[in-house]
């Protein structure tokens, strides 16, 4: 009597138990409990499919059990959320690291099961750094069930967290070695009776030995088969279940096929075995796996080691000034926290006593101490020097800033530039015609030498198989945004390398971009004698409080001596307006209500629209703005600036620079006429700058890039961000641009001129199985290998 297999993974069902899940309206048999959770989620789901294409080692049990799920089903706690979990807007967003991604097609798979859960706004999955970026309505679909999702076809994800992630690639590390043990091991004992027999060792024997021998190389061949080579046919059915040919299938058919016709003829005694073949080949493709696993760690190794520099520890002061040290991760919203010289601090945070310098290098990539005081903002990760810091936590979690820098920089990873969404279609259709070359190479050479037929078929898939091709622009991509984040450029958007390259212009703000923008009063002229110097400027500085324009801070060391102005208002690109003893007042511009008072003062103070002071304001040029200007001269891009200043200060500041071109005296608007002006004449354009008048043309240029010292705006629209503030980092912004391109053009030579001459000389039977897998995997170690050169830069 045939034992009854379980329907979902196929392993015997236990006596007495009789449960079962209703499949295309019929009744099938489980083996327990967690099978028929599992089971009736996937139909649940309309998944039934899945079915279809199973093979006798399903492998989904072990991931879905109840304990499984049960852990899974934590991760919808809005506690332990704040760990993980971004928000954008009413949108929440996660970064999981996920097992399994082998190509690009399994980051296609990925995508197209969550995408198909209503709710999922967008999915972005890094197939280098092995993690998948998900904007989401949490209100439709909870954040289990998506990993759920993900488990049901293969791939085991959880959110990423920089040590969780840590010991998982350790445990893929030793996974490696082990399968790559096992392959070795083996491969040497059957290595042995495959020499002896090619050398005649056993002539003179019986057949029966020969044929013993035989049968132990299968045996010892088996393990290296059904456990080291195993992910490579569970990677190929994954991508055969999404109807999607990865680099996996040609491989799986070559050991798979090579092995079980080995197996025939032990079987039937008849025709030659290659079982010493298959173990090489296995173990040598695990190499190459290992060496490429190895490779991609280091490149996606700095965003893990930003969270790596968090302290474990941090010292709270509760009411009565009593220190006590906690988890960093149980700080909350509003704690206080004291910070000693030579501690890294734990939670982003204001200064609220102290004075002391900082260390932020491992943001900004600038080394020099930058100097906190009381008000002053500090970050998680930074370290203290030389003082005591006292500060109230204003941003934990997500929140914090080495958490945005982390998520940001996947995020830019993640959306894949158009010239890798065509590579990845590329790879697909090489797969399948590799398939289709392969098959008529099999059938031509059973024509002519039927003994050699099969190994060149094998060769011919596995020399061919375009692993390289697959890894070219990823790895690049990865090592690129790596050395920029390292150097404080924080990359938004997938496309700001590509665009970079291309520039032909760039706008330039000229407060707080191409100078500091920490203006100080020069010089005051009173224009109307019916009030004091210092009552002037006690308005004045009453209504700039409001402002966040650099301007603004000029003002910040007068201490207003009467009564605060009601009813304040910003006008963008004008100045600040309010309600003082029943008068109308305003500061801003000169020109803000006629165009006939010819000032060139930075800011003007009217009382019931009556020009009554002038103030002259003196500015400094920012450090390395010249040798800028002078690296983007030298590669032709035009140099403009487009200010809000009605000044002759811009004017002087654009000939001391030898810039192009100046436009000034310009409204938020002017500006983005100019920036579609240059659109029109074809001109692929840049817009550096930082305040909030800068968010419309940012929105219009090409290619934004705001200083980390600007206005929260000018950031959030921004492509790119300067956390170092520091103008030599846009050249450095340019030249890695430049290289990766050039990376990228070699890495893509390398692969298809690898491809299209090894697939001639396999065809023609000069290139053997064991040559062929070190040529795949040299090429694609090579690919790794010229990309992690940016990281060098």
């Amino acid at each position: 009597m045939s034992v009854q297999s379980c329907f979902h993974c196929l392993e015997p069902i236990p006596k007495g138990f009789n449960e079962s899940v209703v499949v295309n309206n019929k009744p099938e048999p489980m083996c327990c409990i967690g099978c028929k959770a599992v089971a009736e989620t996937i139909i649940a789901q309309g998944m039934s499919d899945y079915y279809k294409f199973r093979t006798e080692s399903a492998g989904k049990v072990q991931q879905l059990v109840p304990e499984q799920l049960a852990l899974i089903q934590s991760y919808d706690n809005e506690s332990i959320q704040q760990e993980f979990i971004s928000h954008q807007g009413n949108d929440k967003e996660v970064l999981l690291s996920v097992e399994g991604i082998s190509c690009a097609a399994c980051a296609w798979l990925i995508e197209k099961q969550l995408l198909a859960h209503s709710g999922v706004k967008r999915v972005d999955v890094n197939t280098s750094t092995h993690r998948a970026m998900i904007v989401w309505d949490d209100t439709q679909a909870k954040l289990s069930t998506l990993i759920t999702s993900l488990a049901e076809i293969g791939y085991k994800s959880y959110p990423f967290q920089a040590d969780n992630e840590a010991a998982q690639k350790q445990v893929q590390a030793k996974s490696f070695v082990r399968r790559l043990g096992v392959a070795g091991l083996m491969t040497m004992q059957v290595m042995m009776f495959a020499f002896a027999m090619y050398f005649g060792m056993f002539s003179g024997m019986e057949d029966n030995f020969e044929q013993y021998f035989r049968w132990i190389s299968l045996t010892l061949a088996t393990p290296v088969i059904f456990y080291s080579a195993l992910p490579f046919l569970s990677n190929a059915i994954t991508g055969l279940k999404a109807k999607q040919l990865n680099m996996d299938v040609p491989v799986s058919l070559a050991i798979f096929g090579a092995y079980f016709a080995s197996g025939y003829a032990t079987f039937t005694g008849t025709g030659e075995v290659y079982f010493e073949s298959i173990c090489m080949f296995t173990f040598l493709l695990l190499l190459g796996k290992y060496l490429e696993f190895r490779a991609r760690l280091k490149a996606s190794e700095f965003t893990a080691n930003l969270q790596q520099l968090l302290p474990l520890t941090a010292r709270v002061v509760d009411g009565d000034n009593e220190e006590q040290l906690i988890s960093a991760k149980l700080l909350k919203l509003g704690d206080t926290v004291r910070v000693k010289a030579g501690e890294t601090i734990a939670a982003d945070g204001q200064v609220i006593s102290g004075r002391s310098s900082v260390d932020e290098s491992m943001m900004t990539g600038e080394h020099h101490p930058v100097n906190k005081t009381l008000g002053d903002q500090v970050h998680a990760g930074t370290v203290n020097h030389d003082g005591v810091l006292t500060l109230k936590v204003n941003k934990v979690g997500q929140n914090t800033l080495v958490n945005q820098i982390i998520r940001l920089q996947h995020s830019a990873l993640s959306q894949r530039p158009k010239i890798a969404q065509i590579t990845d279609k590329v790879a697909q259709w090489f797969v399948a015609c590799l398939l289709i070359f392969a098959s008529i190479t099999a059938l031509s050479w059973y024509q002519i030498d039927p003994e050699h037929a099969f190994w060149i078929t094998i060769a011919v898939l596995v020399a061919t198989c375009p692993c390289a091709l697959s890894l070219a622009i990823p790895t690049a991509l990865t090592c690129a945004v790596a050395n920029l984040t390292k150097r404080g450029v924080l990359i938004k958007q997938a496309h700001v390398l590509e665009t970079a390259t291309k520039l032909t212009k760039v706008g330039f703000d000229k407060t707080g971009t191409l100078t500091y923008g920490r203006f100080a009063i020069a010089k005051m002229d009173i224009l109307d004698s019916g009030y004091s110097e210092q009552e002037l400027k006690s308005l004045a500085a009453s209504l700039e409080r409001y402002s966040e324009h650099p301007i603004a801070k000029a003002f910040s060391e007068i201490t207003p001596i009467h009564p605060q102005p009601e009813q304040v208002e910003v006008h963008t690109g004008f100045g600040v307006a309010g309600i003082w003893q029943a008068h109308k007042v305003h500061i801003g511009k000169a020109n803000w209500f006629t165009h006939e008072l010819e000032l060139n003062a930075q800011a003007v103070l009217f009382i019931d629209q009556k020009p009554v002071a002038a103030f002259y304001l003196q500015d400094q040029v920012r450090d390395h703005a010249e040798a800028l200007q002078a690296e983007l001269k030298e590669q032709n891009i035009s140099r403009v600036m487009l200010t809000g200043d009605p000044s002759t200060a811009g004017k002087q500041l654009a000939e001391q620079l030898e810039l192009d071109a100046y436009h000034g005296a310009l409204l938020p608007e002017d500006k983005l006429a100019l920036m579609q002006k240059w659109h029109g004449e074809g001109q692929v354009c840049a817009m550096i700058g930082d305040g909030v008048n800068d968010s419309p043309v940012f929105n219009a240029a090409h290619l934004s890039i705001a200083m980390d010292s600007g206005a929260d705006i000018s950031k959030n629209t921004a492509d790119v961000v300067l956390l170092n503030s520091d103008l030599r980092s846009v050249a450095q912004l340019i030249r890695v641009a430049k290289q990766t391109r050039r990376i990228i053009r070699q890495n893509l030579t390398l692969s298809l001129c690898y491809n299209g001459a090894i697939l001639p000389l396999a065809a023609l039977g000069w290139v053997a199985p064991w040559m062929a897998v070190i040529g795949m995997s040299a090429s694609s170690i090579i690919v790794i290998t010229n990309s992690l050169r940016l990281l060098r830069l």
